[in-house]
């Protein structure tokens, strides 16, 4: 059996060998930690834990890209994956290859398996192999993304030096509820006492920092303990300018850096959470890193397509100021495909001041939401639909036959559907095949 076929064996075995997709809890993901020996000693010279409703993929790429600048070696664990499982870990910014992921996951089956047999979920056996691989590679800095909540997320059985909480917005509802504050409390179970707590917004529920508060950890809010600045962002090379907190109380600043087309408070949590974890910013690294950094599905433009993973009207609002800032020639259209547990209408609501006609499109799944309940939030307020696709793939060639020269096109809604969507794109070679300017 090759290492590709192995890798595929595993995942499809991990995914029937637990009852439930989602299973929140620390204990059976501590166990088999423990056997594995990642709990006796620290994973990484520095763990940074990234929690947030949005805007943690977006943190962890700065972070890595301003880390490996500086020369340190990193490691990343991300999920979902778009294209590949492999890019759910990134050692020295280099997706694992195959034969290091069934080698984490056969280590894993072996714990699990060592005494009274735990059952794990897709998601902890492929967090418990990823934090066993890094630990292997014991970079300078390892940085964890919270998979949902964070409390009990199977990251959050290692304890950070340096925890984030980007954004609290409702989300996962069935999992975590649909108070704000309830919401911030869970992703708060991230943060540790005594230790670095970085705030990535100004409008974080009260539960966050009472959290904090309650762990002595001290707090490092956005516009408080560092803030960024800019002038007209619509200008051609415009710039911005950081300030933060270091350490040991001192304020440091950082000037004429790029913007990363990404958002640019992550971009400050970012060099903030650096400063906390003794990172000597750089000026000219910074500008090298933050120049550098690409983020798969976040904004990603592929000639007249810009697909974007935004599932929740915190990100589509976000996604939608954005688009408001770019000049169009033509039509601006959206292909949507949504998870039936979504807040559909909210995410149609935020984009529709920036769309002129909808494609819906149907996803799989237990979870899914076909394309002609989609149609019905459209038509509710008012908009056209133009098709009504199977698929996200159908959606795509339907658009690509159809638009017209100067259109440009969102994808969004969901991972599923920026995933699909960008494998037919690359297939029909259709990102370059009509220019957007």
């Amino acid at each position: 059996m090759t290492a590709a076929t192995s890798l595929q064996a595993w995942l499809a075995r991990l995914e029937r060998q637990h009852p439930v997709a989602i299973d929140l809890g620390l204990e059976r993901v501590a166990e088999v930690a423990r056997r594995l020996a990642l709990l006796d000693t620290p994973l990484a010279t520095r763990v940074i834990t990234v929690a947030g409703t949005n805007g943690k993929g977006s943190t962890v790429a700065m972070l890595e890209a301003v880390a490996r600048e500086h020369g340190l070696r990193t490691a990343a664990y991300t999920s979902p994956h778009l294209l590949r499982y492999n890019e759910r870990l990134r050692l020295a910014g280099c997706e694992a290859d195959d034969a290091a992921l069934v080698e984490g996951f056969e280590a894993v089956e072996a714990a699990r398996l060592d005494g009274d047999p735990v059952t794990l979920t897709y998601f902890e056996a492929g967090t418990l192999a990823a934090l066993w691989l890094i630990a292997r590679w014991q970079p300078d800095v390892a940085l964890l993304e919270v998979g949902l909540g964070g409390r009990l997320d199977a990251v959050n059985v290692i304890d950070p030096d340096v925890a984030v909480v980007t954004t609290v917005a409702q989300d996962h509802a069935a999992f975590l509820g649909t108070h704000l504050d309830t919401i911030g409390r869970e992703k708060a179970g991230i943060l540790r006492a005594g230790r670095p707590a970085v705030l990535g917004s100004t409008t974080l529920p009260a539960s966050v920092r009472e959290r904090a508060d309650a762990l002595s950890a001290p707090v490092f809010a956005l516009q408080e303990a560092f803030a960024w600045r800019m002038g007209d962002r619509g200008q051609e090379g415009s710039e911005w300018q950081w300030q933060g907190t270091a350490p040991g109380g001192e304020k440091v600043a950082l000037h004429g850096l790029p913007d990363p087309g990404l958002p640019l408070d992550n971009a400050a949590v970012a060099l903030q959470t650096l400063a906390l974890a003794d990172v000597k910013l750089d000026e000219t690294a910074t500008r090298r890193a933050l120049s550098r950094v690409v983020l798969a599905g976040r904004l990603q433009w592929m000639g007249p397509w810009c697909l974007d993973v935004g599932h929740n009207p915190h990100a589509a609002a976000y996604v939608a100021g954005q688009l408001a800032q770019r000049p169009r020639r033509g039509r601006r259209l959206c292909l949507l495909g949504m998870l039936a547990d979504k807040d559909a209408d909210g995410v149609i609501a935020a984009l529709a001041p920036q769309i002129d006609a909808w494609v819906t499109v149907s996803l799989s799944g237990d979870r899914a939401r076909d394309a002609a309940q989609l149609a019905t939030f459209v038509e509710g307020r008012g908009a056209k639909v133009l098709h009504q696709g199977a698929s996200p793939e159908d959606g795509v060639r339907w658009l690509h036959a159809n638009m017209d020269n100067g259109d440009d096109i969102l994808v969004c809604g969901s991972f599923w559907t920026v995933a699909e969507a960008l494998a037919a794109l690359e297939t029909l070679g259709a990102a370059s095949s009509r220019s957007a300017s």
